[in-house]
């Protein structure tokens, strides 16, 4: 019998360091940016991010957010067959985070690797690791996004270095005789790779274009708002599902204005939203497990919960999974 998959257990971890937009708006007014709390949450719904020390790295973050899933499942590291992290900004070009998590953790020999595909990296990371717990080559896996968005900012654009913090989410999701991933729904369009971008890359030890994230703000809310809804009616239909029965909504943390049109057009009362993007800012990978896990731990979401999860990120990627919890 093929098994099903189901999430046993959420952690997450947040760099000690919260910047406030009091704060940055008085680092940039040195660069000579003018912008303000305000300006920042009436375009964003964001008031604070956090930003991790510059020796810490993605995987850094991983660990401890893996730490927190694996307590919260009662598992141990050895029990993990399969690692996955979803991120942009690995620690090196190689080998991959979850490699250098995997020694870390202190395990050796069940398969890792990165997930690349931006803000949906956690959706299709989640929907690769059931795929392979279905396909009977996993039993226990971590799924972890996790991001150091503040390396790659250009802090002299202020519509784009407001948006971005750091952190890292984990879930443990193990074979399961119960249903638990319901059913995922992923796609891509490369054609508007310029949209939302980082279009630099390392040659002969130089770095070739810019390392510095660019996004056409317009461009990306407008496609943002429709391919979510596609992909969640989409899944809600591959699931045998209506809005009707999803209990919450947690979408990519990107931008309030964002969210709550998705939410709008599913139909869903916005108090069925969870919203974390007001303290973390934009986590890109890490935003779903983040926010999932707070909700978990604050006792919103609760077991049998049917929840929608969903993203959108460069590339051009969108995903969605329906999952019970």
């Amino acid at each position: 019998m093929i098994p099903f998959s189901r999430i046993t257990g959420t952690g997450s971890f947040l760099p000690p360091r919260r910047v406030t937009n009091d704060e940055l708006a008085a680092d940039l007014a040195l660069r000579g940016i003018e912008t303000s709390d305000q300006w920042i949450i009436d375009r964003t719904g964001i008031h604070a991010r956090h930003f991790a020390e510059p020796h810490i790295g993605a995987s850094d973050l991983a660990l401890e957010a893996a730490k927190h899933a694996l307590e919260s499942a009662g598992r141990k590291a050895s029990d993990i067959d399969l690692i996955i992290v979803a991120t942009s900004t690995p620690d090196m070009v190689f080998p991959s985070s979850a490699a250098i998590l995997q020694h870390k953790l202190g395990i050796a020999g069940c398969p890792v690797f990165d997930v690349q595909a931006v803000c949906s990296g956690f959706v299709y990371a989640l929907t690769v690791a059931d795929a392979l717990i279905k396909t009977g080559t996993a039993r226990c896996a971590l799924v972890i996004g996790a991001e150091v968005f503040s390396r790659i900012l250009d802090f002299t654009d202020r519509t784009t270095c407001v948006l971005f913090g750091d952190g890292a989410g984990a879930v443990v999701l193990e074979a399961s005789d119960q249903p638990g991933i319901l059913a995922s729904d992923l796609h891509a369009d490369g054609k508007h790779v310029g949209i939302l971008c980082v279009p630099g890359h390392v040659s002969g030890g130089k770095v070739l274009g810019t390392p510095l994230l660019h996004m056409d703000g317009q461009a990306v809310f407008k496609l943002a708002v429709r391919v979510l809804e596609d992909a969640a009616r989409a899944t809600l239909a591959k699931a045998g599902k209506t809005e009707a029965d999803i209990d919450w909504l947690i979408p990519h943390q990107a931008n309030i204005r964002i969210m709550e049109g998705t939410a709008k057009k599913l139909k869903l009362p916005l108090e069925k939203l969870i919203v974390t993007v007001h303290e973390h800012g934009n986590t890109s990978a890490a935003s779903i497990p983040l926010a999932l896990d707070e909700a978990v731990r604050s006792g919103k979401v609760k077991k049998n919960d049917t929840v929608m999860l969903e993203g959108v990120g460069g590339g051009f990627t969108w995903g969605a999974v329906l999952l019970s919890l």
